[in-house]
């Protein structure tokens, strides 16, 4: 066996690294120059990888057997779709080493405290004229959230599937279309990923429904998380509410904070900074980053913060990040990033590419998409609010209640169109749109039931 041979056996069967000085103990025939040499060969074609400086710097085997136990996450050929940069590169390296490899480490207030609202930037500025003229829209100078309401069919079912995508769930784009626009469950999947499907849209019509409203403050927070939460974690208390106890982060090394009263200090320190911020993109950005590092709530804290990281792209009436084809290893290990060294360069990198691939699909569509009705936009909160109302009060006649709304509230110019606008909407009525008018699904079916027969 050859030196080089040699020294890498060594290594491979070391399952908690091993130190040069040890190798040299270990084979007192190589020279330490040549073992140097050797190594660095080994590391050069990725047979190995080594953690620490100096004396202390251990060595690694990327072949580890199975039988050692030690979790060893393999290259995903990251690099070769989403451009990195050598900063990006370096996170990876010590990402993709195993947990024995990797320090625990806590949160970092220190993080938080030094980030400074329009005068840090984790994104540059000439990064942030990139993105602003990718997502670019012609509802740039119209009411805040003109855009998002424009695509709203559309951003439903993209944002839900791949948000939900990333979290393991096997529905399919199609399965996600038919259960948002027609209600229907797709069949073989579990219940629980229909469940997510239905927050996600539940959620994403909470911000755009809201979007005047809206901001990074506990009341939108704690509802875009009860909205997605929403009958998936063991406590129905967690819903919507600061976590009160620890959570521990699945293949990682780090711990986040575990009381309460400190999650919720820093929470609203996060809040506060994000509010300061003035530019949507940097704004987007500092939520993706911070929000799942603090973990505030009991889980679903990722969700809440692709969610969360569209409110400003919405106000600013931006393409949507939709993280339409972003793969779950690449989002998994740019985040562990975050966790476990409080690096943003492989989130950045990552950030970017996907926004540039959901304006690209988006751009596209906006070309095909009619301009939104005028009367509806107009007389928005009308039509739900009457909408609402006749479905509530069982023993009301629809025709009759929508007629006297209407009028009641309605130019004379109006009435007649908007009241056909209104039974129209009404017919169409199902479940996968009912919390838009405020609905549950027992009022649904109870009214349904008082009026089957107008139904048919």
């Amino acid at each position: 066996m050859s030196s080089t041979n040699e020294l890498l056996a060594s290594i491979i069967k070391t399952s908690g690294g091993v130190t040069l000085a040890e190798l040299l103990t270990q084979h007192p025939g190589i020279a330490r120059r040549t073992a140097q040499r050797q190594i660095a060969k080994l590391i050069e074609n990725g047979r190995i990888f080594a953690h620490g400086e100096g004396r202390a710097r251990e060595y690694f085997g990327t072949d580890i057997p199975t039988e050692i136990g030690i979790e060893w996450s393999k290259p995903d050929g990251i690099a070769n779709f989403i451009p990195l940069s050598a900063d990006s590169q370096d996170i990876l390296r010590y990402i993709d080493q195993p947990l024995v490899a990797r320090k625990p480490v806590g949160y970092q207030r220190d993080f938080l405290d030094a980030y400074r609202p329009n005068t840090t930037w984790y994104l540059s500025e000439s990064l942030r004229r990139q993105l602003h003229k990718m997502g670019k829209t012609t509802d740039g100078h119209q009411p805040a959230g003109t855009y998002s309401r424009t695509i709203s069919n559309r951003l439903l079912i993209d944002l839900s599937w791949a948000s939900s995508n990333l979290e393991g769930n096997t529905y399919t784009r199609l399965d996600t279309r038919e259960l948002i626009e027609h209600g229907k469950s797709a069949q073989g999947k579990a219940a629980l990923e229909t469940q997510m499907i239905l927050n996600h849209k539940s959620a994403i019509e909470l911000l755009v429904e809201n979007i005047d409203t809206a901001q990074f403050n506990r009341y939108t927070l704690m509802n875009l998380h009860s909205a997605l939460s929403e009958n998936l974690l063991p406590n129905p208390a967690d819903e919507g509410r600061i976590r009160q106890h620890a959570v521990d982060i699945g293949k990682s090394v780090y711990r986040p904070l575990s009381v309460s009263g400190q999650i919720e200090d820093t929470f609203g320190l996060l809040l506060n900074k994000a509010n300061q911020i003035t530019d949507a993109f940097e704004q987007s950005f500092f939520m993706m980053v911070h929000l799942p590092y603090l973990q505030p709530f009991a889980d679903i804290n990722k969700r809440t913060s692709r969610l969360a990281t569209n409110l400003p792209l919405f106000r600013a009436n931006l393409c949507p990040l939709t993280f339409l084809d972003v793969p779950e290893q690449a989002y998994s290990r740019a985040t562990l990033g975050v966790y476990e060294m409080t690096r943003v360069e492989l989130l950045r990198d990552l950030y970017v590419w996907a926004y540039e691939r959901s304006t690209q699909e988006y751009l596209a569509i906006k070309q095909d998409l009619a301009e939104p009705d005028p009367l509806r936009l107009a007389w928005r909160d009308v039509i739900k609010q009457i909408i609402h109302d006749v479905v509530t009060h069982t023993e009301l006649d629809p025709l009759a209640a929508i007629q006297q709304a209407v009028a009641e509230q309605i130019p004379a110019s109006e009435q007649g169109e908007l009241q056909a606008l209104i039974v129209e909407e009404l017919r169409r009525l199902h479940e996968g749109v009912l919390a838009r008018y405020g609905l549950r699904p027992s009022e649904f079916s109870a009214w349904k039931a008082a009026h089957r027969s107008s139904q048919n």
